[in-house]
């Protein structure tokens, strides 16, 4: 086989996801991941399409919406640069969870999607997960141990469409390993949520502002004994699965 063919060969083996875009595409052939490589999303897409209780018309709103926060998680998780990012704009992008102050892009990046979405005014003796002491490494070994199939995200209904839009959306996964010493019971942890985004002409993000009740995720995660076997038997591979934001 000449190197040509190889090539080919070998493009075509890699199939283009079909709820995330910026992956594989020619505009990606200078994008630095943090893993080397594009991840796949083979899992969790497999537990959203088992797992969702909607399916979106090609084309629809709802379905352009579900994709491009699928896309904007995807690059959050696994590029490296904010210039490689394609779906908001890095100059004016904030994401504000429950009403506490907004996270630039550089700052978002920074900590990343568990702990940006995951921080907490309450004292500390009172967290179940501390994102101030987390990095972003650490904090999606975590959730990567815990939703060994991946987190999977839908959209439940949009309510208005851009330049502003408001959604209702569903996050969801199956508790199959352990979580900070907190040996799995196999249980799905699911919670509902709120968010807007704001969008350019372009339609890149220029602000997302959420809302969802962080207990509902982490009390499905500590309910069972603490062990401090468990967090030290805790193994993680470079995995392609994503955050609470899609996570995948």
């Amino acid at each position: 086989m000449s190197s040509k063919e190889e090539v080919v060969s070998a493009s075509e083996k890699v199939a283009k996801d079909k709820y995330r875009s910026f992956l594989h595409d020619e505009g990606e052939s200078n994008t630095l991941w943090r893993h080397g490589a594009p991840p796949t999303y083979d899992d969790v897409n497999l537990l959203f399409e088992q797992g969702r209780t909607k399916v979106w018309p090609e084309g629809s709103l709802e379905e352009i919406v579900q994709n491009a926060i699928k896309s904007w998680e995807m690059e959050l998780s696994h590029k490296i640069r904010l210039q490689d990012f394609k779906t908001i704009n890095p100059h004016k992008f904030k994401l504000f969870v429950n009403g506490r102050e907004g996270l630039n892009a550089e700052e978002t990046l920074k900590v990343g999607s568990y702990n940006a979405l995951l921080g907490s005014s309450l004292p500390k003796e009172l967290k179940a997960y501390r994102s101030e002491e987390e990095t972003f490494e650490s904090s999606h070994e975590a959730f990567r141990s815990a939703f060994p199939r991946g987190f999977a995200w839908e959209v439940i209904k949009v309510y208005t469409g851009p330049p502003e839009i408001a959604f209702k959306f569903r996050h969801w996964g199956f508790f199959e390993g352990p979580f900070k010493g907190h040996p799995p019971n196999g249980n799905m942890v699911h919670f509902y949520g709120l968010g807007t985004l704001k969008v350019d002409n372009s339609l890149k993000v220029e602000e997302v502002e959420v809302y969802y009740d962080p207990g509902e995720l982490l009390g499905g995660l500590i309910s069972g004994p603490h062990t401090e076997q468990e967090k030290h038997n805790t193994k993680i591979t470079p995995a392609s699965q994503g955050c609470p934001f899609s996570t995948k």
